[in-house]
This record gives structure tokens, C-alpha cells and sequence, in this order.
């Protein structure tokens, strides 16, 4: 996909073909660009890139899902145990961040329709939501969307099984978020999902910060 007019685009694709990838198109040039994490399986899978801009990094994450087998999920579980300590050395850096992308996790039962029905499947299960609690609970992460709106459900919704009318009953789950270090988090304005076109499975999650380079 090339990005619009006027931005710097930047890609880190998975190594097998139409697998996996992030990227980031910036209308700044960054001073930096840095593709993976430093994991060789994951970054094979285009799972992390990185822009800094002056003590500002912004990370596009793709945390594997684990829905399609038991191997995967058993893949999901290595990248949570791993993933945190690359963010800490990016916290410890003294960097404000924001983490943006499909994380795969509905953290809390507002973040998906039928929580009761999915509470023993891959996105909603209790390690993966008490992961999220552990990265929250430190004091340094904020989910900003929750932030702004700490009660909302169905609007907050970026993820619907192309099953069944799921988009079009709005049967969803919150799995797309931005995870802001404290700083950069509290300059946040307003946040909506973008639902006026299905070009995916996906919405996209666009928030606006007052935040000053």
C-alpha cells in the first residue's frame, strides 16, 4: 500500500510473503528508523517497527494472534514474555513512546460484545488480559483510549469477525489500541474509530495529541 502525498513511509514486512507487517507513514522525516526488536523469530514476522523524533519514538506493534491454532497461541505467549523488556529499555531511555497497533487483546469485558461466550478463546483469556493489567499497573503506560472515554463499548470496537453480520450488528472487540507513556498520554485530545468505509477487518484508531516535538 503507498501512502498518501507528503509522507514518509516506512515498512518492515514479514518474511513470508503476505503473512505479517507493520508500518508508519510519517508527514515528519523521522531521525531514526528502526525495523524489529531484536527477536529473530518475531522480527521474521514483521511484528515492530520504530520512528524517533527528537525524544519521541512511535512503535507500530502487530502482536500475533493465536486464534488459528494451538501453535500460535503457543507463539502469542512468547512474544508477551519477551515484548515487555523491549519496552522497558525504551522506558528507561527517558523517551516518551506510543505503542500503536493490533495487539490482539480485548483487556476488560467492555472491549467486546460477547465477553461471556469468548472468556476460553485466544484475545480474551485471562493471562492475556492480566498482561495488559501487569503493563498498565506499572505507572508508565496509559491505553489512551480509555483514557479519553473510560465507559464507552460499542464505539470503541476496531475488530469484527467477517462471520455471520458481525460488522453490521456491530458484534466487535477493541483490539487495535495506543499505548502512550505517561507524558505524551495525558496530551491526548480526542480519539475516534474510523468506520466510515470497511477495508478490513479492522477500523482504524486515530487520536490526536497536543504534544510538542
Amino acid at each position: 500500500m503507498r501512502a498518501p502525498p507528503g509522507f514518509n513511509a516506512f515498512y518492515h514486512p514479514a518474511k513470508r510473503k503476505g503473512y505479517s507487517g507493520v508500518a508508519l507513514w510519517c508527514k515528519r522525516k523521522p531521525d531514526a528508523v528502526v525495523e524489529g526488536f531484536g527477536n529473530v523469530e518475531f522480527d521474521a514476522e514483521g511484528r515492530c517497527l520504530r520512528v524517533d523524533f527528537g525524544g519521541l519514538s512511535v512503535v507500530s506493534l502487530y502482536l500475533p494472534s493465536g486464534s488459528s491454532s494451538p501453535e500460535r497461541q503457543e507463539a502469542k505467549f512468547r512474544f508477551m514474555k519477551i515484548f515487555p523488556s523491549y519496552l522497558g529499555a525504551l522506558e528507561k531511555s527517558g523517551r516518551e513512546i506510543v505503542v500503536c497497533g493490533d495487539w490482539n487483546i480485548a483487556h476488560r469485558e467492555i472491549d467486546l460484545k460477547n465477553w461471556k461466550s469468548n472468556q476460553k478463546n485466544s484475545g480474551f483469556l485471562p493471562v492475556e488480559r492480566a498482561w495488559v493489567d501487569r503493563l498498565l499497573s506499572e505507572g508508565i503506560w496509559r491505553d489512551v483510549y480509555r483514557r479519553l472515554y473510560p465507559d464507552v463499548t460499542g464505539a470503541g470496537y476496531t475488530w469484527w469477525s467477517n462471520r455471520g453480520q458481525a460488522w453490521a450488528k456491530n458484534v466487535g472487540w477493541r483490539l487495535d489500541y495506543q499505548l502512550a507513556t505517561t507524558g505524551v498520554a495525558e496530551t491526548a485530545v480526542c480519539a475516534e474509530v474510523y468506520k466510515g468505509a470497511r477495508f478490513s477487518d479492522h477500523a482504524p484508531l486515530g487520536i490526536d495529541y497536543d504534544y510538542s516535538l
